[in-house]
């Protein structure tokens, strides 16, 4: 049974961010994923915490209710902070309890993972389906990388204890997949195809600004090795002359970046503006010759998609824990270096300068494919259908 053929079926997402009053993937994805199911005929309530002063922004087809005060998230590390999360699952549990006749179903974000126990605790002795989104799977290692000794193995067990007592679960790769699998999931993922919002397409720019531009975007933290970014610049230049480089976003190892443009003496190559309006972004990525992204740590890799609907190439870096990867074709939207070293990265960089606007017009082909099925509209009606299913079984609420 379809959610096209329910009455008006209520459903609410859980998340402590919303788009656009902060930015980020899954701020992005979980606003698509409640405007699709808005779409699809569903009534929804989108659960975060307060982002604003006066009201709350306007999502069509969507209430947006703030269940818990504003916290500011990230430390000075830009690590996730403890308290906000308690908080939060705190407001999720008082404010599903509260409404858990209403439901006929949960999607609920598994970052932080309390807010799965918030919500099945607040839905205990219910047959409201609930479906825990992973934006990442993190291996134990990780966590104790992120949180310490004693923090990381608690981290650890409740994300594992998270997987097995969620009915369904979902995430958006298949190295994610593959680790809710390893994690004994009560039954198979749902593996979306892709994130990619057909909603909004750009125009393609097949010829790339002058001089040659290498473009990063995103938070400046240790995860993403921005660092590391100047170094393959210089190499690069070996080759490319002329190269250039804007690196946006800023964060903790801005300093650290900064140093080693210094060190290189390429005050007058490399361009740090911090964050920038949208529409400078935009441009930005549409003029760039390449996106350079050396993450260790992607669980999806939306920079990726936005780069390739412009038309521009991309470079990652293999790492075990980069899903990203996933998305690129050799020699078709971009390479993946082998390391983030300064020969790897920059002989990737040389490599996309060179394949010039043919590379241009595959990386805005390979999207056009991309764009016909591996969708975020796509991966939601995924989700909508597996939840459906389930509570099909669950009562005569759902026989409609």
């Amino acid at each position: 049974m379809g959610a096209g053929t329910l009455a008006r079926v209520r459903i609410a997402v859980v998340y402590d961010c919303l788009f656009p009053v902060t930015t980020g993937g899954g701020e992005r994805q979980y606003r698509a994923f409640a405007e699709t199911f808005a779409d699809e005929g569903w009534s929804v309530e989108y659960l975060t915490r307060r982002q604003w002063e006066q009201e709350p922004p306007y999502v069509p087809g969507v209430d947006v209710v703030a269940v818990s005060p504003s916290f500011r998230l990230y430390d000075d590390t830009g690590n996730r902070r403890p308290l906000p999360a308690l908080g939060f699952a705190w407001g999720v549990l008082r404010y599903v309890r509260k409404h858990r006749r209403e439901y006929d179903a949960v999607l609920v974000s598994a970052l932080p993972v309390l807010n799965v126990f918030a919500v099945r605790l607040a839905l205990a002795g219910t047959r409201v389906p609930v479906c825990a989104d992973f934006l990442e799977v993190w291996r134990r290692d990780q966590w104790l990388e992120y949180s310490g000794p004693v923090m990381g193995r608690v981290a650890n067990a409740l994300q594992r204890w998270a997987v097995r007592a969620s009915p369904l679960v979902s995430a958006h790769s298949r190295m994610n997949g593959d680790r809710l699998v390893a994690l004994r999931a009560r039954r198979a993922p749902v593996v979306s195809p892709g994130l990619i919002d057909a909603r909004d397409v750009p125009p393609a720019q097949l010829v790339a600004g002058e001089p040659p531009t290498v473009v990063y975007v995103g938070r400046h933290i240790p995860d993403k090795r921005v660092e590391s970014i100047p170094a393959a610049v210089a190499w690069a230049r070996e080759a490319v002359p002329n190269l250039q480089a804007v690196i946006l976003g800023d964060g903790e190892q801005r300093a650290a970046v900064e140093a080693e443009v210094q060190r290189l003496g390429l005050q007058d190559v490399v361009a740090m503006p911090g964050f920038v309006d949208q529409d400078v972004l935009d441009g930005a990525m549409r003029d760039a010759a390449v996106l350079v992204n050396p993450s260790r740590r992607e669980g999806y890799g939306l920079a990726v998609v936005e780069a390739c609907a412009a038309g521009t190439p991309v470079v990652l870096a293999q790492a075990p824990d980069n899903a990203s990867v996933e998305l690129v074709e050799e020699g078709i939207n971009g390479f993946v270096a082998a390391s983030e070293r300064p020969d790897d990265l920059g002989a990737a960089i040389v490599a996309v300068v060179d394949g010039g606007p043919r590379l241009r017009a595959t990386t805005r082909h390979w999207f056009d494919e991309a764009v016909r099925t591996r969708t975020v509209q796509a991966a939601a009606r995924g989700i909508l259908a597996a939840l459906t299913e389930a509570g099909a079984k669950s009562g005569d609420r759902w026989r409609r």
